[in-house]
């Protein structure tokens, strides 16, 4: 049963992890919920399984024979139980010391797991800037911490444990000087005496088990807290009460009035945008300009802090979730691979997909010829986080695995920007033919990129700035036009600085010649 009620916290713990928001995990670390999710369940579970039942008995069985006592001889039965107050003060006072105790060894513990879950996915971190030494004194000097702080509460629970069994043991000792007294008084017979010793025996031996249980009691109210942590937290994108169907998506997203704020800092106020079914629209902007805070409110893995956001004339937050969410198809620019097949990454949005699916999403990602050099083809392992493939094909891969879902709403984030200058052609040609008939959201500090966008939409500060097109943003001369001259600055700059002639002359990173070629071409310095 406690194997049962174990597995059930694991799974609702998890369960409900997974329906909170971005906005929660940002301020978490990994190893501190893996070590909630696994070692504490774990600890409840061992003592439900090996405490509880002993504690429940130990009570009854204390109860019962305080009892007897009682019948037997009430002024020995006051005798018996006088240190009993004094274990109960005790058991009171250490409780709180040994919970708020194992809380903090909880935390340390969670810091010790997290530098083992920052390590091992950035070894190749670690090793490129040789910074092995650094990283072992991390977890030196966090195992040395737990160390002392699980120090600290044995000395508490080594002081309490022996003083428990100091104070039954001079109870028994009184009860037999007593006893004796009572006995050559003629107060009681030899066989009460005996009878009620043998009694007191049973009562002290419970007395003393009931209390080593506090330990263990402590340690799993402490693993309690730290999971309905988790449970309680409400999630800040909720699910709507009256759950309807989505039905047919067109396509069109509206923004009134939209704002948001992380804490008290207001990334995105005032924005008001009209995207129409199977528009291309681009957004521009400097680094920190809310584009991608943009992006996600609109996949809601934000809610608004003022005004609305619309698909097809209803709010997004009147739709289910996962029914929202399966109709967009996002590339972002951080790259994630599940240590999984490449087949099996592709499909992770549809599971059910046929290999022809998979293999028709890869080749309009342009990832099919590398994926069938590969060992095993498309059952080649990605490894821990796609690090056995290079940046690109783990670019194309996931663009794969957005393209497999057939999205209503297609939204690229920086889509390209892992990849060379071949490549990212043979992607661009391959989206051209994708986005007709969707809803394109495309960001690219690129701008050359973005010149067949339907509409370019610039944001400053959280705010939009200009809207219209490559041309038109260009006649305009404001704030697109800077950023695209600056573009065109530092191309010029490459080019007069001899960048693409040194490549040129050595024979080396024929990547980065092309790619600095095409750039000088399409802002016109030459080369």
């Amino acid at each position: 049963m406690s194997e049962r009620i174990g597995a059930d916290l694991r799974n609702t713990t998890f369960e409900h992890l997974l329906k909170l928001p971005l906005e929660y995990f940002g301020g978490k670390r990994t190893g501190d919920l893996i070590a909630r999710i696994g070692a504490e369940t774990d600890r409840i579970c061992v003592f439900l399984s090996l405490y509880a039942l002993d504690f429940a008995t130990d009570v009854i069985m204390i109860t019962m024979t305080a009892a007897i006592l009682v019948s037997i001889d009430p002024l020995l039965a006051l005798v018996t139980l006088a240190p009993l107050p004094f274990i109960v003060w005790m058991i009171h006072v250490v409780r709180d010391k040994l919970r708020f105790g194992f809380e903090k060894i909880d935390r340390v513990w969670s810091e010790v797991t997290n530098i083992l879950a920052d390590t091992i996915p950035g070894i190749r971190v670690v090793k490129a800037f040789a910074q092995e030494d650094r990283e072992l004194k991390r977890f030196v000097d966090s195992n040395k911490h737990n160390l002392q702080i699980n120090d600290c509460v044995n000395r508490v629970w080594g002081l309490f444990s022996p003083t428990v069994t100091l104070l039954t043991e001079t109870g028994l000792l009184v009860v037999w000087g007593f006893g004796i007294w009572r006995v050559a008084h003629q107060k009681v017979t030899v066989g009460v005496l005996i009878a009620f010793l043998a009694y007191i025996g049973r009562f002290y031996i419970r007395l003393d088990s009931m209390s080593r249980i506090v330990s263990h009691t402590q340690k799993a109210a402490a693993g309690a807290k730290r999971i309905f942590d988790i449970l309680d937290h409400v999630s800040s994108v909720p699910e709507p009460i009256d759950l309807a169907p989505l039905g047919e998506v067109k396509g069109r997203i509206s923004l009134r009035g939209v704002g948001f704020r992380y804490g008290n800092r207001a990334v995105s106020k005032g924005i008001n945008l009209d995207i129409a079914p199977g528009e291309m629209i681009g957004l521009v902007g400097h680094s920190g300009s809310g584009k991608s805070t943009l992006v996600k409110l609109i996949c809601r893995f934000y809610d608004v802090s003022a005004g609305s956001i619309a698909l097809d004339g209803r709010d997004i937050r009147s739709i289910g979730i996962a029914d929202y969410r399966k109709r967009i198809g996002l590339v972002l620019q951080e790259l994630f691979l599940f240590f999984d097949t490449i087949a099996e990454n592709i499909a992770y949005g549809k599971p059910g997909a046929t290999r022809e699916e998979i293999i028709e999403a890869a080749r309009a990602a342009h990832a099919h010829e590398f994926i069938l050099r590969l060992p095993l083809g498309y059952d080649s392992l990605v490894g821990e986080r796609g690090q056995s493939l290079s940046g690109g094909e783990r670019q194309r891969i996931s663009i794969a695995r957005a393209l497999l879902i057939n999205p209503s709403i297609l939204i690229l984030d920086e889509a390209t920007s892992s990849v060379d200058t071949t490549t990212e052609k043979e992607i661009q040609r391959a989206l051209d033919n994708l986005v007709k008939g969707r809803t394109t959201i495309v960001i690219a500090h690129r701008l050359s990129t973005l010149r067949k966008a339907d509409r370019l939409v610039v944001l400053d500060r959280g705010e939009i700035v200009e809207i219209g097109s490559h041309d038109e943003l260009m006649d305009a001369q404001a704030a697109y036009y800077a950023l695209y001259q600056a573009q065109l600055r530092y191309a010029a700059e490459l080019v007069e600085g001899g960048a693409i002639g040194e490549s040129i002359e050595e024979g080396k990173n024929e990547r980065e010649e092309e790619r600095l070629q095409v750039i000088a071409k399409e802002t016109g310095g030459g080369v």
